[in-house]
């Protein structure tokens, strides 16, 4: 192995390849598939067309892999995760160039994904030694103890909004706990984890890490069904989460961690300090990429007594965001990920409108020559007036649209909040700590803020209830996860 970090990777767009078993290699059948640019809808590179062939040999070489990998002492696992952190760190630079031109995310926030995924690494890379077994005393003169040990190969499947990150930080757990695990990257914005699978190369024994392009129905799919991948966890919509239980089902009894889509409500009390409050409504958003984040706060509820000053604060501030080329450092809002999300934008503004929405800003493409026609440009859009059977406030839309609700009565808020299949993330905006509390206990999702909005701390579990998904990640529970809990009882004489 060579040492990553002492180089600059020679990254060709137009001929990524694919991880498997330690090589870098092409798709087995030899096709491959466009990466399009969503600035202006040109081809940005292209990528192997995995398949059912491919998975099956990287499902094969993680196989083969893992049981020397889980017998490395737990500082050596660590040492190599750490590697890829810093891997990730010194080509930072190659690896934004890459992701935002892919993804159409601005270039600002993509600097915190590449930070937050090595971050992560760092983490699990120190949490190795936590995976502990216990004592039972069930009977006397007699040993009861449990043990941990790795599944063996872990399948991740991840989306298009953050890539990079996902592809990074989403494998740490698995491989710290002694698993081999197999990537499989969003199709629509696939070359960061090509870049990475470069990275990857050079620091990983042969087999522990693989990553394998393709499409859904294709690579993912096999993934879901290879009868060695007991484990899997998957980022992406609530329609894919439980099609992937249903097509693992089929074949096997597998452990399945799934985060999942959100609609997610931002409750604003009178009491709250209003300027924030409308600055986080704005930040919650994630309109750095689209609002293209399953925790994106998409409902904003206002009460009356201050929905009108805040509504205009936040539409003020949202008019004010620099819509531009992602790879522009000034630049706040990029072009949406890629043309099936720009449709389905447009059609929720075009429902919304003829349900009665009023349009307070946006709804729209952005007019200038900088804005390629081909390109899936739209202004951040803000509907008020909404009502609790409207579409766009019962429906996930992971696109620039915000939902705006005037309440008067906190219980029948709470009801509306709760109303949804969703379940993921909200926010209480109050100066009252009783009445922050006691509406955090009864917003039924897995993460919630208090005078806060959107960010991720080191170490605090994040996951959803209901359809936002089984399981928590980014925590201890996570690490703990991507293990079997086996007990053995020694009967003494």
């Amino acid at each position: 192995m060579t040492d990553p970090t002492q180089k600059a990777l020679d990254f060709d767009y137009m001929n990524a390849r694919i991880l498997i078993d330690g090589k870098l290699v092409d798709s087995k059948s030899g096709k491959r598939y466009e990466s399009l640019n969503p600035c202006d809808g040109t081809v940005l590179g292209t990528v192997p067309e995995g398949t059912k062939a491919d998975v099956d040999a990287a499902v094969e070489a993680a196989d083969r892999a893992q049981g020397a990998w889980a017998a490395l002492p737990m500082r050596e696992r660590g040492a190599y995760l750490r590697r890829l952190a810093n891997a990730l760190r010194e080509h930072a630079d190659a690896i934004l160039d890459i992701e935002v031109r892919d993804t159409g995310n601005t270039i600002g926030e993509m600097r915190l994904d590449v930070a937050n995924g090595a971050n992560q690494l760092d983490y699990y890379a120190g949490l190795g030694f936590e995976i502990k077994g216990s004592t039972i005393p069930a009977t006397p003169g007699n040993i009861h103890l449990t043990v941990r040990e790795p599944y063996g190969v872990v399948g991740k499947i991840v989306p298009f909004n953050h890539p990079l990150m996902f592809a990074t930080a989403k494998i740490a757990a698995p491989l710290i706990a002694g698993n081999t695990v197999v990537v499989k990257p969003a199709e629509q914005s696939p070359l960061s984890a090509c870049y990475l699978a470069e990275l990857c190369a050079d620091i990983f024994p042969a087999g522990v890490v693989n990553i394998v392009t393709g499409l859904g129905a294709g690579a993912g799919d096999a993934i879901v069904r290879h009868p060695k991948v007991k484990r899997i966890g998957f980022i992406g919509s609530v329609e894919t989460g439980m099609l992937i239980q249903r097509r693992a089902a089929e074949v096997a009894v597998k452990h399945i961690s799934l985060e999942l889509g959100g609609k997610n409500p931002m409750i604003v009390f009178p009491d709250a300090e209003l300027d924030l409050a409308a600055a986080a409504a704005v930040k919650g958003m994630n309109f750095g990429w689209q609002g293209q984040s399953c925790g994106s706060t998409s409902r904003l509820f206002l009460h009356e007594d201050i929905h009108d000053r805040v509504l205009a604060d936040v539409i003020a501030r949202i008019e004010a965001r620099k819509i531009g080329t992602p790879w522009d450092p000034t630049a706040q809002v990029g072009p949406i990920n890629n043309k099936v999300q720009y449709d389905k934008v447009r059609n929720f503004v075009e429902v919304t409108l003829a349900e009665g929405g009023k349009l307070e800003t946006g709804g729209e493409r952005p007019e200038g020559s900088e804005f390629h026609p081909d390109g899936y440009w739209w202004k951040p859009t803000v509907f008020s007036g909404m009502r609790a059977d409207m579409t766009l406030a019962r429906k996930e839309v992971f696109g620039p649209l915000l939902a705006v609700f005037k309440w008067s009565d906190i219980d029948e808020t709470i009801r509306i909040a709760n109303s949804l299949e969703y379940g993921l993330s909200g926010s209480v905006w109050t100066q009252d700590i009783d009445k922050a509390l006691k509406t955090a206990q009864k917003i039924d999702s897995g993460y919630i803020w208090v005078n806060g909005v959107g960010t991720h701390f080191p170490a605090v579990p994040f996951g959803g209830k209901k359809n936002s998904g089984t399981g928590n990640e980014e925590s201890y529970g996570d690490l703990l996860s991507y293990t079997e809990e086996k007990a053995i009882n020694i009967i003494l004489k």
